[in-house]
């Protein structure tokens, strides 16, 4: 199969690895330890790529602040999936410009999926001169190079020129938690839904090589990780790029024999791509978790179509009645959207009653975000912002009873959790997750975060379970 896919080479990352050491070498003539702040907006990819970012900046000699007072280089990993995110970005972004006056050799990076549109990259440009430098996701192996230029000249840097997309492996990694890891399988989208921006931001879907992502599985197992995501904006679609028969339900069998106490989980799958192989090999699976999100996104054919999800509500109701006839007790949530332009209340009420069959452990909600450069951006909308308020809340109301509804079920069960940090509940001082991913807090002592333990669930609410130790 034909791939625009760019594997950067091993030589260009080395000159990346070189620079690292040039920033270092940089900073100690000025006698000085820097702080790097990263910030970053959006999703579960998002937080990936800024650990890549921390990765790079702490081989270029930085430590780390959890504030923009006193950091030497501020990073902002931006989200352009909904209007809310962005505005919040120009915001803190245009806040920025008080923290350099305060500290004026601080240097600025904003970087991310907001970045791949030519009419935001311009507007940081044009109206925030205190931004020293902006880079998309097709850049970011790069930022050692741009950081360097910046720290040198004291010039600006703009690197955000369109690419297919690339595949860039042993980018140096610094994670921001030692129990649960991202592992990235693969990048963008083809799918092109029509109200959204990420094929247009992150490129096409590009597959990483089979044998680097099981050798980061088997590092990050070995270095005691216990709950292990593998991401991509569709990983059902992973192996198609690459010119080998071998594809994600493949994927999920071979990390599976990697021994271990471990869970791997997965986001996100499209209903088009999800078979019913793949729920085969999930349930016979001993380390994948028996957790599924699957974005239906809208109950009604009609929107489906206008949406360009390029399947029907009874095909994702024979999906989900497949995967949990092999796979009892199976948790499943989704993403969904009200309003979409030219819905209809009877329509939403589609939706509404799609959850209602269904019964899902929980969703992620959204009132429609038009989103500038996509087809539904275009469409007419006549429903009102209040019609839509309405449609959605009614959607809360119904799934969340059916989470109260599901939570009280396990009430007096035993389940097992993986201890996973505090919580601030001073009663149920303990955080943990089942293998479904439900919040589950503990009565117990601090020393049962990171172990995998059997706890008595013994109370419950819409959004979490209480329970004991064994």
């Amino acid at each position: 199969m034909e791939t625009k896919t760019t594997v950067i080479p091993a030589q260009a990352l080395e000159r990346q690895a070189a620079i690292c050491g040039e920033i270092q070498e940089y900073w100690q003539v000025q006698g000085v330890t820097p702080l790097a702040f990263v910030d970053t907006y959006g999703c579960q990819q998002n937080e990936a790529d800024s650990e890549r970012i921390r990765g790079m900046l702490q081989c270029a000699g930085y430590g780390f602040t959890d504030t923009e007072e006193g950091a030497d280089v501020i990073v902002l990993n931006t989200c352009a999936v909904r209007e809310h995110a962005e505005q919040r970005v120009f915001g803190n972004v245009g806040a920025l410009v008080h923290t350099k006056r305060r500290h004026p050799r601080q240097k600025i990076f904003v970087c991310g999926c907001m970045m791949g549109q030519p009419q935001v990259a311009e507007r940081i440009k044009k109206s925030y001169p205190h931004v020293d430098g902006v880079f998309s996701t097709h850049h970011l192996w790069q930022f050692p190079e741009l950081l360097l230029h910046v720290l040198t000249t004291g010039k600006r840097i703009f690197a955000t020129e369109d690419s297919a997309g690339s595949i860039a492996e042993h980018i140096p990694v610094a994670r921001t938690n030692t129990l649960k890891a991202w592992v990235s399988v693969m990048y963008g989208c083809n799918n092109f839904c029509s109200y959204c921006i990420v094929p247009y931001v992150r490129g096409r879907e590009r597959s990483r090589d089979p044998q680097c992502v099981l050798q980061e599985v088997r590092e990050l197992v070995e270095a005691g990780y216990k709950d292990i995501t593998l991401l991509g904006q569709n990983v059902n679609s992973y192996g198609n790029d690459l010119d080998l028969d071998y594809h994600f339900p493949d994927l999920l069998e071979d990390i599976d024999k990697i021994p271990g106490e471990y869970l791997i989980r997965f986001m996100s799958s499209h209903p088009k791509d999800a078979t019913n192989h793949l729920f085969d090999v999930m349930a016979k699976c001993s380390h994948v978790a028996k957790q599924l999100h699957l974005p239906f996104q809208s109950g009604n054919d009609r929107v489906l179509n206008e949406m360009n999800r390029r399947y029907t509500r009874e095909k994702y109701l024979e999906e989900i009645r497949y995967a949990k006839s092999v796979m009892p007790g199976l948790v499943l949530t989704s993403d969904v959207i009200i309003g979409f332009p030219g819905e209809t209340e009877a329509e939403a009420m589609d939706t509404v009653s799609l959850v209602e069959e269904v019964g899902f452990d929980a969703l992620f909600t959204f009132i429609y975000s038009p989103r500038p450069g996509t087809k539904a951006a275009a469409m007419p909308d006549p429903a009102t912002r209040a019609e839509k308020q309405k449609w959605f809340d009614k959607l809360l109301e119904v799934q969340n009873a059916n989470s109260a509804k599901l939570h009280a079920a396990y009430v007096g069960k035993t389940v097992r959790v993986l201890v996973d940090g505090e919580s601030d509940d001073e009663n149920f001082p303990l955080a943990s997750r089942t293998e479904g991913n439900r919040l589950v807090r503990l009565k117990g002592d601090k020393s049962l975060i990171g172990s995998f333990i059997d706890v008595k669930i013994t109370d419950s609410n819409t959004w979490a379970l209480y329970g004991e130790p064994m």
